[in-house]
């Protein structure tokens, strides 16, 4: 009769770890869809800067500094490992600031703005911004669910013996973008 328990309570053990495992497998396999969403999403973005940066330079030739860094920073997020989270956030956020004085620069510029060219590249750039912000979203909403299985009692335990990490969320790394604006009538 004990064996009998013993076996049945070894039987109930393991499937209830196979559960917890493959529960964490999700979670992983949640966490690199996420990923991937974002990198489709920036791959987009980088694809239409290089046209944003031309129809640009050619009404505001003398502004070559600001057009140098979106291109420079575009390279540069395009040369990063795609596993390198923290890297891509950083030069991703920067290449956005970048992209926020592009715009800025052309604010100074009323043919440039009455472009009907670079009217549909601002709004393809604006449309791509929202895919990102909702891809991040969904990542990090992945990693925040693997993360707590990683963390929790009792999936920390198969989460440990096969070797499951957290993983990074893809956050602002500028103080600067997360500052209230000021507001002023």
């Amino acid at each position: 009769m004990i064996a009998w328990f013993v076996l049945t309570l070894l039987i109930a053990l393991s499937v209830f770890a196979i559960i917890l495992y493959n529960t964490l497998v999700k979670k992983r396999q949640m966490v690199e869809e996420g990923w991937s969403g974002i990198d489709v999403q920036l791959k987009r973005r980088a694809n239409l800067i290089p046209n944003l940066v031309e129809t640009v330079k050619g009404y505001v030739s003398h502004e070559q500094e600001t057009l140098d860094a979106v291109t420079q920073l575009r390279t540069q997020a395009g040369s990063l490992p795609k596993d390198d989270i923290a890297g891509r956030a950083k030069v991703e956020g920067q290449l956005s600031q970048a992209l926020g004085r592009l715009f800025a620069v052309a604010e100074a510029y009323p043919d440039l703005k009455a472009s009907h060219n670079f009217s549909d590249l601002h709004q393809s750039l604006d449309d791509i911004e929202n895919a990102i912000q909702m891809a991040r979203r969904y990542y990090n909403g992945a990693v925040r669910g693997l993360n707590v299985a990683v963390e929790s009692f009792p999936s920390n335990l198969i989460a440990n013996q096969f070797k499951f990490e957290k993983a990074e969320y893809f956050e602002i790394e500028d103080d600067a973008d997360r500052a209230v604006p000021a507001v002023q009538f």
